[in-house]
């Protein structure tokens, strides 16, 4: 086959993986499989990436230690929405890729439906939260007083705002289980853009409307999800795909949401578990200054826009457990697993290279203060030294997730985080005086233990006959 034959063979396959739509991969080649699920979700992760990067570059140009600080310690609040909103998603997404697996769409339907029910009741008590307690929040989050009077703003309107954060990845879920993950990145290309767009028109101000500083980031980030969540739910109400949503689908059915919950609620304690410990890691960075904080906040967007795109090869390959395990294939499923890890290998062994060796340049484009350089430059490359054992860690824990045990990965969660990195955390910052980089050091060796694991557990083959 020719270098031009086979160029056209792979530009129709990626075209087809860009503007397809939902499909069954319980036959025919599995490479081909995983390339057609990952590229959009790859691209989809990408974009959930770039909302932190761009965001950050906003914010770096205030030239504000304390509004880069917010955005921090908020992030790591809202962490917790975002373990809520995947939690809720990955159970979606195994319910929906097993119903499709069994060719039951209907079924598949009335479970996308319950879900965002469960999604809207989480929301409005958050937005409850974030009216009344904003500040005491950032407060006890280690922000001082001046930090909490001049940005608080910023902490409200994400905290206020969070349907639309709940909602993109947990519509995005759905249709990841019914394997159009074209659909999920068009979604977040359009919140992208429109991010981009009014991001410096709320931060900094245009024409007749007034910078709201940080603040403004959020306004923007708040109406560029919006818009995403409107295209969703349209081409869930009017869309051509295997999944739509009808007048009968609305009637609130408790028996599914239960399971729902059940399925959801692993994978919700998984993120909840980690997402307590960034908070906690946070914490204890508030008490080695602003210019630390702001060090490791930036090296931290970083990372997430790095590793983002690897979680997108290990939600294809949750897709691929959920619909072969519904078509009564788990070898199939196996092997689907460990094909994406050894590809997801090769994509964050280069992930760590360039981090490793472009960590000045990439942190001196945020930022010119030398400390805060010094700080971020550090974090960022120790943590990319353990890519290659994150790489099939996040792969295999998604594969749990797809087939619907979510509790062997929050054991795993549970133990290597709280058993292991914070305390390790603690100690080599503060006990053996070693500041920010034992923090550094305690994520690496924790993420990359942990993968370790459930590598050996997934091995045992338990989650194949895992019913839901």
């Amino acid at each position: 086959m020719s270098f031009y034959t086979k160029a056209t063979k792979f530009l129709r396959l990626f075209k087809q993986a860009i503007l397809g739509q939902e499909q069954e991969y319980t036959s025919g080649s599995i490479d081909r499989a995983i390339f057609l699920l990952s590229v959009p979700m790859i691209l989809e992760m990408s974009m959930e990436g770039v909302f932190a990067v761009v965001d950050m570059i906003y914010i770096s140009r205030l030239h504000d230690n304390d509004a880069i600080a917010t955005v921090g310690l908020t992030e790591s609040m809202l962490t917790l929405v975002y373990s809520l909103a995947m939690g809720l998603s990955m159970g979606a997404t195994a319910m929906v890729a097993r119903r499709v697996g069994e060719k039951d769409i209907k079924a598949a339907e009335v479970a996308a439906i319950q879900s965002l029910y469960i999604g809207l009741a989480l929301s409005i008590l958050i937005s409850i939260v974030g009216i009344f307690f904003s500040a005491d929040l950032l407060r006890l989050m280690g922000g001082n007083e001046q930090l909490v009077a001049n940005n608080v703003g910023y902490t409200r309107w994400m905290l206020i705002g969070n349907l639309p954060i709940m909602m993109i990845f947990l519509i995005n879920g759905i249709f990841r289980g019914a394997g159009d993950a074209s659909l999920a990145f068009r979604s977040l290309l359009l919140s992208n853009a429109l991010n981009i767009l009014l991001g410096p028109v709320f931060i900094f101000g245009v024409g007749p409307i007034s910078g709201y500083g940080v603040e403004g980031a959020a306004i923007a980030t708040t109406i560029g999800r919006g818009s995403g969540v409107v295209y969703q739910v349209y081409h869930l109400l009017r869309g051509k795909g295997i999944i739509k949503l009808y007048l009968d689908d609305l009637i609130v059915k408790w028996k599914i949401i239960g399971t729902l919950i059940k399925v959801s609620a692993g994978g919700t304690g998984q993120f909840l578990i980690g997402s307590a410990s960034w908070i906690f890691l946070m914490r204890i960075m508030s008490d080695f200054g602003s210019d630390a904080q702001a060090g490791y906040v930036i090296a931290i967007r970083i990372i997430v826009f790095a590793i983002l795109p690897a979680w997108g090869m290990a939600n294809a390959a949750a897709t691929l457990v959920g619909q072969n395990l519904g078509a009564g294939q788990p070898d199939r499923a196996e092997k689907s697993v460990w094909r994406a890890s050894f590809f997801n290998m090769l994509f964050m062994g280069l992930v760590t290279v360039l981090s490793f060796t472009l960590a000045e340049p990439l942190l001196g484009f945020f930022t010119d203060e030398q400390q805060t350089l010094q700080n971020g430059v550090r974090c960022l490359q120790i943590v990319s030294l353990g890519y290659i054992f994150y790489s099939y860690g996040m792969v295999v824990s998604q594969s749990f997730n797809g087939a619907g045990d979510t509790r062997t990965p929050i054991y795993i969660s549970l133990v290597g985080f709280w058993v292991f990195q914070i305390p390790l955390a603690y100690f080599l910052a503060n006990t053996l005086k070693t500041g920010p980089v034992g923090l550094y050091w305690a994520i690496a060796l924790a993420e990359s233990l942990m993968a370790v694991a459930s590598i050996l557990i997934f091995r045992q083959g338990k989650w194949k006959s895992v019913k839901i």
